[in-house]
């Protein structure tokens, strides 16, 4: 699903990523762990292709079979809104709009025709156990509700590959443990692959494949 050689970042003189190389299978559940500053974020951006590595000669970053390198910015988006579905920490939901739009807003964008978003966004809700808040705002639900709406989104475009770049760090112990069983469900379910930097050593190790960063490198 992901094969990437010689991932390497620079910001200005430092050097983020020095040199990255992993391959993910498909629906494997792969976790990222590290201190702060090892560049797990980074890694995850530039996988997801939310940001670029400095191409060099040996530098390869293949998703679900297409070279991202050979993409302009007008087909990289396409591609991404596609094939990768995202989730945050901050789950970054429109605060105006309800539970179904937030959800139905990547189908959308992906030109969906408004009743098959609207009943794809429903059964997700359904499927997550937000039937009945399907039309509240992030207001008035909790932080737990508010992340899997977040989730919801994250799957609207039935995705290849999902990332989550510390998913359940805002959350309680019992509704981060419900989150992280949910990834299981629906990587058995859907089949999904999932790329997950976390500090939540529990879900760490629940992953098929734990890796580790020190300093810019994958060093297990």
């Amino acid at each position: 699903m992901i094969s990437a050689k010689q991932i390497k970042k620079a910001y200005k003189d430092l050097q983020v990523l020095k040199g990255v190389d992993i391959t993910i299978s498909e629906s494997e559940i792969i976790s990222i762990v590290g201190a702060s500053g090892a560049g797990k974020t980074t890694l995850l951006q530039i996988l997801g292709t939310l940001d670029k590595p400095d191409y060099t000669k040996d530098t390869e970053l293949i998703i679900n079979g297409q070279s991202i390198k050979s993409l302009n910015d007008k087909a990289l988006a396409k591609f991404r809104n596609k094939n990768i579905g995202f989730i945050f920490q901050f789950h970054q939901l429109l605060p105006e709009f309800t539970a179904l739009e937030n959800v139905c807003i990547p189908a959308f964008i992906n030109n969906t025709p408004k009743a098959e978003a609207e009943n794809r966004a429903k059964e997700l809700l359904d499927y997550l156990g937000l039937s009945e808040r399907i039309h509240h705002k992030p207001n008035s639900m909790s932080g737990g509700e508010q992340q899997r709406v977040a989730v919801a989104r994250a799957l609207i475009n039935q995705p290849n590959i999902i990332f989550a770049d510390e998913p359940s760090g805002n959350l309680d112990s019992e509704s981060a443990e419900q989150l992280h069983k949910l990834f299981f469900k629906l990587r058995d379910e859907f089949k999904q692959t999932f790329v997950v930097v976390t500090h939540n050593e529990e879900l760490a190790d629940m992953a098929d494949r734990k890796l580790s960063m020190v300093d810019g490198k994958i060093v297990t």
